[in-house]
């Protein structure tokens, strides 16, 4: 088979992978480039993102240019219709090869790992891991989807937001809730920050524009999470957010402005919700801890020990005693705000691996667990429990996608703890 030949097949491959990501206009871009037609303006192209910085370089960065949304439909405007009819034919033959054509591309449903193997916990059997994206009037992001195998009734929805210089692939792989989702039947939604939106892919947790309802980060979320809901078959009482370091300030951000939709809140090696309002008061408290939080865009609540506005959702932290990148002090702030002076502590302790940690759950007057926090000692600024086949994990220690996944999966908006 000649050289062209074998790009042509290539192309076709990539372009059947794109097509079972809902990527239609990369699809149809590829195809027209392949059959050598009129090139398409740059501008239709979706950006790669740089790749993730070393982890000894600075994580937090100030705010960069927003993501402009995409839309496929403008592309078509620019190929020819003789050569658009001809693209539609192979697209629409693309979508019934794609079963014959998942053995060149891998199941099209998620990244290649190193030395193109698949990475592992990214998918489990049964389940899939599909790429999306949104867009509404706060912005646009990508982000994979896992679907768990069929299950009968309404599913819960989970929403993990990485840490800096990750990807959705990195993150589910480190932390593995892919095989547990599949086991408890929890879709889980992994939104993509890109380089556009900030050099090192970080959330802006410290942008007030980013932190309040229908602003910014927070409101693409919140409407990535309505769009998920009205195409799946999500339980809309369980739905939970959690992440890590800067995904878990931005996951506090979230959740306090949208205690009506999500039931649950997971902060690991994270801040607590509008502690910081710009990148002097950020990078404050990541290197000595948050006092508080204040209201999205204020200056006050900064003063020692002062949290204006509580967390009205059920939450769960993890933080490592030994993290030199964000303070441990940022935990006690999210549990500040998670209301624990009016809760009953019942503390135990353990060993897991190298480490020891202590657990604490708060529960109120009826007896029901709302908050609970675990403290690891000589655990650093990682994922607890997680999997060394994606970045910033300790497989040491208790394993924190369970303790969540189980915290989460006890609570919902309509009947408290289950």
């Amino acid at each position: 088979m000649t050289e062209r030949h074998n790009a042509f097949f290539t192309d076709i491959a990539e372009a059947t992978r794109l097509t079972q990501a809902g990527r239609l206009g990369e699809a149809t871009a590829l195809i027209q480039r392949s059959l050598g037609g009129a090139n398409l303006s740059a501008e239709g192209a979706r950006p790669t993102d740089a790749s993730p910085a070393p982890h000894g370089t600075p994580r937090l960065e100030g705010p960069a240019t927003r993501l402009d949304p995409e839309v496929d439909a403008a592309q078509a405007t620019l190929i020819p219709e003789r050569l658009r009819e001809n693209i539609d034919h192979v697209m629409q033959g693309l979508r019934s090869l794609v079963p014959s054509l998942n053995g060149l591309t891998g199941g099209g449903q998620q990244a290649p790992g190193p030395n193109g193997t698949e990475p592992d916990g990214v998918a489990s059997e049964g389940g899939q891991f599909v790429e999306r994206s949104f867009s509404n009037a706060a912005g646009a992001r990508d982000y994979k989807l896992f679907i768990p195998s069929p299950r009968s009734g309404p599913r819960p929805l989970l929403v993990m937001l990485h840490g800096c210089s990750q990807s959705p692939e990195d993150f589910a792989a480190g932390t593995r809730m892919n095989t547990l989702a599949e086991e408890e039947g929890v879709y889980v939604a992994y939104p993509r920050q890109t380089s556009r939106a900030n050099a090192q892919k970080c959330w802006n947790w410290f942008e007030p524009g980013d932190q309040g309802r229908e602003m910014g980060e927070a409101g693409i979320v919140a409407g990535l999470v309505r769009a998920i809901c009205a195409e799946h078959s999500i339980d809309r009482s369980r739905i939970y957010i959690a992440g890590l370091s800067a995904g878990g300030a931005a996951a506090a951000n979230i959740a306090r402005a949208y205690p009506d939709l999500f039931a649950g809140l997971g902060v690991h090696s994270g801040l607590a919700a509008g502690c910081a309002r710009d990148l002097s008061s950020a990078l404050s408290a990541m290197r000595v801890g948050a006092p508080g939080a204040a209201e999205p865009g204020g200056a006050a609540g900064f003063g020692a020990g002062a949290v204006t506005q509580k967390l009205r959702v059920p939450t769960i932290v993890f933080h490592g005693e030994g993290d030199g990148t964000v303070h441990p002090r940022n935990a006690d702030a999210v549990l500040a705000q998670a209301g624990i002076e009016a809760l009953t502590p019942r503390q135990e302790g353990g060993i897991n691996g190298r480490h020891s940690y202590t657990r604490t759950r708060y529960a109120d007057d009826a007896g029901r667990i709302q908050v609970e926090a675990w403290s690891v000692q000589g655990a650093g600024h990682a994922w607890c429990g997680g999997s060394s086949a994606g970045s910033y994990t300790d497989p040491n220690g208790p394993d924190a996608s369970r303790a969540m996944l189980d915290f989460f999966l006890s609570h919902s908006l309509t009947g408290g703890q289950g």
